[in-house]
Parts: C-alpha cells; structure tokens; sequence
C-alpha cells in the first residue's frame, strides 16, 4: 500500500474512532430543588407541594435518563458547588468556599481532561465565580460575569483566542441556548463537551415574557417542618421568611423554571435534529437545592435535606433502560470522573468523587459509598454559620463548630421533614457517637482543612455575622 493510501486509511480509522466516542451536553440549573420537576410532583401525588408545576421538557428528559433519587451537594452554594462539578473535589480541597472566589484556572477539571484527549469543549451562560472572564479548559464560551441579569446581560465571547463582548438581545438563558445550539451545529462532526449553566432559577427571579402570569391563582401546599425553625436564626427573624403559599415571589420561581424548561426544550430538540441523540450523553442537574419556607428558611447554605438534594438525570448510551431509578448515595463531586470515564479515560488521581457508570449500567459496586461528608463555610454578609456533617442512608449528624449547643442529630428516613432533633435523647447516645466517630474519619478520609479562602475568624467563634443581604 502506498504512503498517500496509508495515510488516508490512518485518518479514516482515527475519524472512526472519534465518532465512537461519547459527546457530552452537561447541564446545570441554579438553585433548582430536586422536587421542582412536574414529573417528580406527579410521583410524590398527595405530598406534592406544587402539583401544578409545568416541565415538559424535563418530564420528557426524565422518562429516558437515569434518575438519581439520593443525589446531593457537598456544599449547599452556588460557587463551591460549580467547582466540585468541574474539579470532582470537596471545597476544602478546590478552594472556591463562596460566592466571590474565582475558580483557579490551573485546576485540573473534566473539561481540560477531555480538551487534552481531542474533544472540542464549550462553556455557555452562567458560571458564576467571582467576576471571573475566562472559562479554563474551554476552547470557547459565550458566558457572563457573577450573576449576569435576565434581561440585556452583557456576555463575553471568548473563541480561537479573541474575545468580544455583546448585549444578549433577549431572555438571558434563550440566549445562552441560542449560543448552544450554535455551538451543538459546528461540533457536530467532532467529539465535543458543552456545558451550559442557566441563571434559571436564582433570584431576582424574572420569568420570560410569556411566563410572567403563569400559575396566577395558585400555591404551594404547605409541609409540617414549615415551623421546625432552624437553631441559627430566632424565630423572631424567621416568621417574615416564611413564604406565603400564593406568594408572587415564590410562583415567580416556577414562572422562571417553566421558562428555563422551554429553552432546554429547544435544546434537547436540537440535539436530535443533528442526530446526535444516540452518541451524547445528557446530564442535567442543578448547583443545590433550596429552601421555600421550610424550617422558616430561603436560601440554602444549611444541611437541612431541601438545601442538600439535587435533581440528577443522565440520558446516556451507557444507561440501563431497565433501571430508571437508581438509589444510591451520589454526590455532585461524582460527575468529573463520570464524564472522564465514559469518555474511554481514567479519571485523575485528584478527584475525589466517582464514577457513575458502573450505575448506569444497572451495577452497584459492593463498596459504594454509604454516607459522605457536608461542609459549609461562612461567607460574609450571611448568617448561616459554619457547617460540618455527615449524612448517611438513614441518620445525618449536623454540627456547628464552636456552637455545640446548636447541633443536630436526624433519623432522615423515618423523619424526612427533619421535625425532631435526638442530639439530646440518651436513647440515641449510641447513634450520635457512631456518626460523630464517623465524621472524625470521613474528615480525615477528605484531608478536610479550612481553606485559606475562608474566613477563620467566623469558623468556630461566638461572634454574630451582619444582617443578611438579599
């Protein structure tokens, strides 16, 4: 065979090659409850606090993914929980421990991972660490500073070394879906990875136009821990937070979801427009949970199980169409060395989470996590003091570092509303020094430390934090 034969027969077997492997559309909504699915309400029947809710592109993503039913963050906010995504690390390891650190852009992360092993990688819409402007290890993205604005939102275009920067000229996450199937329709001949971060649904919350009277009349059902007031805020504080079933403000956090939903409709839509349907995995989740009334809370931050759980649903060729639910405990540190892994590659040392595709395939390793670690570190200008925890299948232990007196023992399964806390029953002394011996281990399994990004000061002491800004 001749040199230019041979040649042509490498390339067309590399091509071939390329084509097997995976691509990847990565999701992540803000501050979006595991329970805010329609799908999920309908399940829940009786117990569904907005049996109303309207997703019908979720819904539909749902009924072909795997759904992760006990998936939870490791850090309750929206930048730490970014950079576990990226990093597949505890905060106390990656370092981002609140909302205006930027991301170190010498980290190791799924997307350098992949970019180094030929795949085209892009980052669009919300990253949301510090007012950072470059996305490490994407070769392009059309994203925004910090919170970025629903309306005429300046983005940063950042393609083969230029940038530029831009008015989105409508509803900010239309927009970033816009640069996304832009993106899916360039690549679509190449492996590729695209991560796309909708502002969706984090407040001031402003729906799409065609949303702004949606479920006009209705409201949440109220829950029995509505009243079970959390130990760091007195009730005095707490009674103006709870949130009134009809409230504007709470339906407007539907109203923007239902916008959201439409433009991961679009998406979706596209990705089987291209064909690209059978060889991209899909993964779709949220930062953290959050809070609406529940233990007199907003927000999120605490260890509470509405601040901790996330919705997860993997749409993927790997996926066991026999197994639509899956159990286990996963955490949102688990999604790097996934993604790295289906992607044919062994995930770094420097990742500390694992690998779901022994899930997906309807296997659970005998060695499977039991329980994992939570941690909070105080960010100024907030109340929620530090935080360090261990929740299992059943039980959570929630302390507060030099606030002993606050902390909390919950049996989770048999009080899922967390209304009784044992800390204090001598009936329940054996339980509480079982998860207290495992939180010392699972603290010196993590390396856990106080980054150097945290404030020391606040981690342990009796002095009270400034009033909260909303």
């Amino acid at each position: 065979m001749k040199l230019p034969a041979l040649l042509f027969f490498a390339a067309t077997l590399v091509s071939l090659a390329e084509e097997k492997r995976p691509n990847f559309l990565f999701i992540i909504t803000d501050d979006q409850r595991w329970d805010a699915i329609a799908a999920v309400q309908t399940e829940q029947g009786g117990k569904a606090r907005f049996p109303w809710l309207h997703t019908p592109a979720l819904d539909k993503l749902k009924s072909q993914s795997a759904s992760f039913r006990n998936a939870f963050c490791t850090t309750s906010l929206c930048s730490p929980s970014r950079a576990t995504f990226l990093t597949g690390q505890f905060t106390h390891t990656h370092g981002v421990t609140n909302n205006h650190t930027p991301f170190p852009s010498n980290s190791t992360t799924y997307a350098t991972v992949l970019k180094e092993h030929g795949y085209r990688t892009g980052y669009v819409g919300k990253w949301h660490m510090g007012n950072q402007d470059e996305r490490p290890g994407y070769d392009f993205s059309a994203s925004f500073r910090g919170q970025g604005k629903f309306f005429q939102c300046p983005v940063v275009v950042r393609k083969d070394g230029e940038r530029k920067e831009i008015i989105a000229d409508k509803w900010i996450d239309e927009a970033s879906t816009d640069f996304a199937i832009d993106f899916l329709r360039q690549n679509k001949e190449r492996p590729f990875l695209l991560t796309v971060g909708f502002k969706s649904v984090h407040g001031p919350r402003e729906p799409h136009p065609d949303h702004q009277s949606s479920y006009t009349g209705e409201s949440a059902k109220p829950v029995p821990n509505l009243d079970a007031l959390s130990p760091f805020r007195p009730a005095a504080e707490q009674g103006p937070r709870r949130f009134n079933a009809g409230n504007p403000k709470l339906l407007d956090y539907f109203r923007t979801l239902t916008s959201a939903d439409r433009a991961l409709g679009r998406l979706l839509d596209e990705v089987d427009t291209l064909g690209l349907e059978k060889n991209t995995v899909v993964i779709f989740t949220s930062d953290n949970g959050y809070y609406l009334g529940e233990h007199g809370l907003g927000d999120k931050r605490s260890a509470y199980e509405e601040s901790l759980r996330l919705p997860l649903l993997v749409r993927s060729p790997f996926h066991d169409p026999k197994r639509s639910t899956t159990t286990p405990i996963v955490l949102n540190l688990d999604l790097a060395p996934t993604i790295v892994d289906l992607a044919g590659i062994t995930p770094p040392a420097a990742f500390q989470g694992r690998s779901l595709k022994p899930l997906l395939e309807g296997n659970t390793p005998d060695n499977w996590r039991k329980d994992f670690l939570y941690e909070y570190f105080y960010e100024r200008n907030f109340r929620n003091p530090p935080i360090v925890a261990v929740r299992t299948e059943s039980e959570k232990l929630v302390t507060y570092p030099g606030r002993e007196s606050w902390n909390q023992l919950f049996e989770v399964r048999d009080d899922p509303y967390e209304l009784t806390n044992q800390i204090a029953n001598p009936e329940k002394a054996e339980l509480r020094q079982r998860l207290e011996k495992r939180l010392d281990e699972l603290k010196r399994e993590t390396a856990f430390k106080i980054p150097g990004s945290a404030d020391p000061d606040r981690f342990g002491n009796e002095k009270p934090a400034r009033k909260a800004r909303r």
